[in-house]
């Protein structure tokens, strides 16, 4: 069974990477089963970090490695939080503090202009040097509501609504949301390009 790392230590990611990712002799595992850590993200958009991750991942274990940048764009803010959304607060990964702070900035838009989408990109690396990485994008549309609702998801899923089912990503069920989300659509696009690259 070939082993891929997939660069992430976010909980969350890693289920969803899980759900979706399930590819007859392919085993994902996460980089904290070699105790690598994050690495920094200086990159200036979602596809020039998830190739640092990747990269990052693929050098320390010496296997192909898997990563995603991902984030919430909001219209009313300029396209903020984008590439600092796990970080919008200040602290990494800190969703609660993430989801006040963006109701806070919000606080004086009316819901018509509250358009929003989440951005993903996620990046397949053969080794550390991969020249040529895989890259694969997903956007998902939404509007972003003034009070959390739903329990299901992490980061701003609760904040997030989503029109055509008419409740926050939240509150969809995991097979719903792999189906609809940027990550579901990225990873989708991923799995008929690369098998090649194996």
């Amino acid at each position: 069974m070939k082993k891929i790392v997939l660069a992430s230590s976010n909980q969350g990611k890693l289920r969803e990477f899980q759900q979706i990712f399930s590819v007859k002799d392919i085993k994902l595992v996460p980089q904290s089963m070699f105790s690598i850590s994050d690495a920094d993200e200086t990159g200036l958009s979602f596809v020039e970090n998830a190739i640092i991750k990747a990269r990052h991942a693929s050098e320390l274990t010496g296997l192909p490695s898997l990563a995603d940048d991902s984030g919430i764009e909001v219209d009313a803010l300029q396209g903020q939080p984008g590439i600092y959304s796990a970080r919008y607060a200040g602290l990494h990964g800190a969703d609660q503090e993430n989801n006040r702070k963006l109701l806070l900035d919000l606080a004086d838009v009316p819901e018509p202009l509250r358009t929003a989408r989440f951005q993903c990109a996620i990046v397949f690396m053969r080794h550390s040097q991969d020249p040529t990485p895989l890259i694969c994008q997903g956007s998902w549309e939404g509007r972003i509501l003034s009070e959390e609702c739903g329990i299901n998801g992490f980061g701003y899923d609760p904040l997030f609504f989503v029109p055509s089912h008419n409740c926050t990503s939240a509150e969809l069920s995991k097979e719903t949301k792999n189906d609809l989300s940027h990550r579901g659509q990225a990873l989708r696009e991923l799995m008929k390009c690369w098998q090649p690259l194996l």
